[in-house]
Formats: structure tokens, C-alpha cells, sequence
């Protein structure tokens, strides 16, 4: 199915009737005017609203970007008047517009233009993607890639500077872990680095190293800024090319809106720009990046209200991710004695952050996965909450991943957000376990205990560590399975949420997360027309059909930013 996305089509008026075709409405004429201002009545088997009192319908109408009626057919077109435009979407199930609770729209785009290592067996198929890579994943003249995850390889263990074949021993090459937190170059690019066997691993970094002492290719967590500062930028054609690639493409697997998580000023910029002059397709909620010397401007600007762009939280990061056992554990790894992991931050340092930026009235939002990590975050916003007075501050702990009892408890009983993803406990079921054993893996992924504790659940992604499809959260939030169906009954089968509760964590969790829930979330009169058309329910169908359920329409505020064509 190939797909039209609607904010590139300027002034173009699209009506479907029965058969899903789409027909021009000729421009410029008084008709084209009459039609471009009256409401437009979208038609569906069934609208799955949110909204307590009028669950279900069967239409909606739509006027200068926000919900004017819903109901039944004939209650809708009544209320829209006779110049409605009326839209048929036949047996498509709408729902309030999905929110990716956390991603990462830049890194998206260079994914999707870089070298991709996503489910490589082997460390020859590795090597025959680097042969094959397209000329987008050149900045500068080094080869960038992504996606590796030595867990999936037939010989798990980290690759060196010896395994990217001689074709490329005079190509500097960097290529990301999947998780974002590790970085493999080969020998041109670690001497392009200068790093050698007298290079210090930096505070909260570890640069891996051969037995002999000299480097071995992996950088991880703060190791990797040693590479970072060397390697040249995406050029300004790149990034924008990056980030309009990116946003079609949550556009197209039915996103309307995207939290990012920790965006840098040049795309914040670039971005301020596109919402300014009305071309930004979705709705973004923007944290700042609280790493890196961009958080001194954020701190003077200060939060910032656009039309689709919001930025009004920070994201910081305090620990590394479990698959390079980054995360910062409380006591050592199940798989590796005496190691504990990273804190990015010192505890000092991260409670300074928190304290500057709570101070500017940004949301706190902190990367934590292991249980010493989350323990510090809980304990460090708490104490500065307290002293600063500050009421719903609605802290978010972003994916909230291993955790103790005691301290689900203390996220749930304190307003915290749980930002987690679906997606990720589906990826990491195969190996979580043998990292913390199976006393902590009963506090991992815990998402009814999250609940229970009166956590609100914002769910999302993480893309591009994992695929922004958000049928495949959807699938992974019901199944805690893989897309084979296993294992049966699903992993760890008490932590799966409802039908419902995952469509409300991509909703309404989504929008309290990012202080909207007034206007987003469900769809009722007076709220944003933010809606997406499915082939398949999202609640009800088994949920296999999710993995094969296609996006026939996403409109944000009234506009049609992606339509499926006709087969």
C-alpha cells in the first residue's frame, strides 16, 4: 500500500467516498472556499473516543482544527450543517491520535539514512550491510550505521576493530549498539579519536579494551563523546532531509504526535522554523537536552509554546542501558561479577541539573533503567520538589525499567510518570533475566505493579531503538510476546496490559505526560481533531491482526497529514 502524506500537498482538498478513492476538489473556485471552510463529517464502523460519557460512535465532525460533534451519523451531520464535507471510512477503527511518549525524531532520520544493522544474526552479515551501504550513510567521510545487538549474534559477545572487514581499513566507520549507549569504530576512525591503550576511561564511560591492553572498537556511554567530537556533523541538507524523512514517517505508521526525548538545539531550531511557517506535520513535544552544553541555552531561553511544538521538559541521563550493562545497578550483575554499571552523572551534578531546570519551570524527565539509578532519581527530584514548593510537577522517570518494590511504590505515590515501552521488554525478554537475575527481574518491566503503585503509564518507543510502529507497541503491551507468538501465554504474562490500557497509555497517558490532557487524548467537542483511522481495533481484535493492521488515516488539528491510497 503506498501512502499520500497530506502536509506536503499545500492547498490540495481530498474527500474518500465509499470505495476509499480519493477525488480533487478543483482550487480556487467558490465551491473549493465553501468546502475548505465548512466542517468535514469522517465516517468509520466504529470511534473508540476515551470519553467516559460517549465511548463509542460511529462519526465525528471536524471545524478549524478541533472536534465539533460526535456521535451517531445522523447526530453528526446534523450538527455540521448541510456544506459538511463527509469523509467514508469504512470498516476502519478511529481512535484519539497515538503519541510516541518517547523518541528520538533526529536520530530517526539518520537511522533510516545510515547503514542499518537491525536483526543481524552474524558478524558476516554485518560486514555484507557495511559492503552494501547506500551513500546517505556518509557524514563527512566516515560510515555511519546503527542498530547492532551482539545478544542476537551466533557469537554474543561485542565486536572489535577486527570485524569490519579490510574494505574499510582506510574508512572511518562508527557504527551505534541498538540501545543508542555503545559505539563500534574500526581502527581508522579510533585513530581519527587519537584514543590508544593510554587513553582514560572518562567519568561514567568505559572504553572496552583487548586483553593486551589496546582499545577494541567499543566506546560506552560516556566513552563515546571521544569519538563524537571527531566525527564530522550531518550537513545542513542532511539533517533537514534527516528530520523531514523522520516525521513522515511517524506520519505514516500512524503517529500524531512524538515526545522527544532529549532534543538538541540545531533541530529544535530547525523545528521552531517549520511550526513557525505552518509546514510541521506532527505535534512535538520537545525535551531538552539536558547532557550536553545546548542545556545552558535552554536554561535562558526557557520553556516554549508554538502552535504543534512544545518544549517544556528537560531530559536528563543518568545511566546506561542493560544490554551493554551500562545501567546502574544497586549490587553487581548477574552475568558479570564486580561490575555495577554507569552513572552518567554524578549524583551531585544530577541534582544540580534538576535544581536549575525545575527552577526555570521545565518537567524533569530522567533516562533511568537500573534499580541504583531509579532509587537516585526518585530520591533526588523528591528532595527538590519538597524545597521548591512546586505542585504538579509531574516528573517523569523514562523507562523505568529495573526497579524495587519499594521504589514502584514511592513513582506511584509521588505523581511520577512512568514513560515506558512495550517494545522493549519484547526485545530484552531473551537475555534481561541472565543480567539481574531472577529476584530483580520481578521489579523489571512492571507495568501493572507501575499501575497499581498509581503510576500514569505513558508508553511509547524509544525509536529508533526500536521501530516507531505503534501497532507493534500496541501488540507488545497486550502480548509481552514476540511477533512468532512467544513465548506462549507470554513473558512474565502478569504485567500485560488490557486492549484498553494500551490504547490509553499511547492517549490520555500520553497527553497528562505532557501537561495536554485537556485538549488531546480522547476525542470529544472542544478538543484537538487529532484522530487515526485503523484497518483493525486496536482493543478488541486478537492481537496478532495488530501485527498486519494498516494506518489508513492520521489527521493532526483538522489536517490530513498521511492517507493510504487505494490498493
Amino acid at each position: 500500500m503506498r501512502g499520500r502524506l497530506g502536509w506536503m500537498l499545500g492547498a490540495l482538498v481530498l474527500s474518500v467516498g465509499a470505495s476509499g478513492c480519493s477525488r480533487r476538489v478543483p482550487e480556487g473556485t467558490p465551491a473549493e472556499q465553501a468546502v475548505k471552510d465548512a466542517p468535514t463529517v469522517y465516517v468509520a464502523k466504529r470511534i473508540r473516543t476515551l470519553d467516559a460519557a460517549k465511548p463509542d460512535a460511529q462519526a465525528l465532525a471536524v471545524r478549524d482544527g478541533k472536534v465539533l460533534a460526535v456521535g451517531t451519523r445522523e447526530e453528526v451531520l446534523a450538527a455540521a450543517g448541510t456544506t459538511a464535507r463527509v469523509v467514508e471510512l469504512g470498516d476502519a477503527t478511529v481512535v484519539p491520535g497515538l503519541t510516541d511518549s518517547h523518541g528520538h525524531l533526529a536520530g530517526l532520520g539518520q537511522a533510516l539514512a545510515s547503514v542499518r544493522l537491525e536483526g543481524t544474526t552474524s558478524l558476516e552479515e554485518v560486514r555484507q550491510r557495511l559492503e552494501k551501504a547506500p551513500s546517505t550513510a556518509y557524514q563527512g567521510d566516515w560510515l555511519v550505521g546503527q542498530g547492532w545487538d551482539q545478544n542476537d549474534w551466533d557469537t554474543p559477545r561485542f565486536p572489535t576493530l577486527f570485524d569490519m572487514g579490510e574494505h574499510l581499513k582506510d574508512t572511518p566507520v562508527a557504527m551505534w549498539r541498538i540501545d543508542g549507549h555503545a559505539l563500534w569504530l574500526n581502527g581508522a576512525a579510533l585513530k581519527r579519536a587519537n584514543i590508544t591503550r593510554d587513553t582514560k576511561d572518562p567519568q561514567g564511560g568505559t572504553i572496552v579494551r583487548l586483553p593486551e591492553g589496546d582499545p577494541s572498537g567499543v566506546l560506552i556511554d560516556n566513552a563515546m563523546d571521544l569519538a563524537l567530537k571527531v566525527l564530522p556533523p550531518p550537513t545542513r541538507e542532511q539533517h533537514e532531509a534527516h528530520l523531514r524523512t523522520a516525521l513522515e514517517h511517524c506520519a505514516r505508521v500512524g503517529l500524531t504526535g512524538v515526545h522527544d526525548a532529549g532534543m538538541d538545539l540545531r533541530t529544535f531550531r530547525l523545528l521552531q522554523a517549520w511550526d513557525k511557517a505552518g509546514t510541521l506535520p506532527l505535534r512535538v513535544y520537545a525535551m531538552a537536552d539536558g547532557q550536553t552544553d545546548d542545556r545552558l541555552q535552554y536554561l535562558k531561553d526557557g520553556p516554549f509554546q508554538g502552535k504543534l511544538l512544545t518544549m517544556r521538559a528537560v531530559k536528563l541521563l543518568l545511566d546506561g542501558a542493560l544490554g551493554s550493562r551500562g545501567a546502574a545497578l544497586g549490587a553487581a550483575y548477574s552475568d558479570e561479577p564486580g561490575h555495577r554499571g554507569l552513572l552518567l552523572l554524578s549524583p551531585e551534578e544530577y541534582a544540580a541539573r534538576v535544581h536549575a531546570f525545575v527552577g526555570r519551570g521545565f518537567q524533569v524527565a530522567t533516562h533511568a533503567i537500573g534499580d541504583r539509578a531509579n532509587t537516585l532519581v526518585l530520591d533526588t527530584v523528591l528532595r527538590e520538589l519538597a524545597a521548591s514548593g512546586k505542585k504538579d510537577a509531574r516528573p517523569r522517570v523514562e523507562h523505568a525499567q529495573i526497579m524495587t518494590a519499594e521504589d514502584i511504590s514511592r513513582l506511584g505515590a509521588n505523581g511520577f510518570i512512568a514513560s515506558v515501552q512495550p517494545t522493549h521488554a519484547t526485545s530484552d525478554m531473551p537475555w534481561a533475566e541472565k543480567r539481574v537475575g531472577p529476584e530483580r527481574i520481578q521489579g523489571a518491566y512492571a507495568w501493572q505493579k507501575l499501575k497499581a503503585a498509581g503510576a500514569v503509564l505513558a508508553l511509547g518507543s524509544d525509536f529508533p531503538v526500536e521501530r516507531p510502529d505503534v501497532l507493534a507497541g500496541l501488540y507488545a503491551a497486550r502480548t509481552r510476546q514476540d511477533a512468532s507468538g512467544q513465548p506462549p501465554g507470554g513473558w512474565q504474562p502478569d504485567q500485560r496490559l488490557s486492549g484498553q490500557e494500551a490504547l490509553e497509555g499511547f492517549t490520555v497517558g500520553a497527553a497528562y505526560a505532557s501537561f495536554a490532557e485537556d485538549t488531546r487524548g480522547r476525542l470529544k467537542p472542544g478538543q484537538d481533531a487529532d484522530f487515526v483511522a485503523l484497518s483493525v481495533d486496536p482493543v478488541d481484535a486478537p492481537p496478532a491482526d495488530l501485527l498486519t493492521g494498516q494506518v489508513r488515516l492520521t489527521v493532526v488539528a483538522g489536517r490530513e497529514v498521511f492517507r493510504a491510497d487505494a490498493k
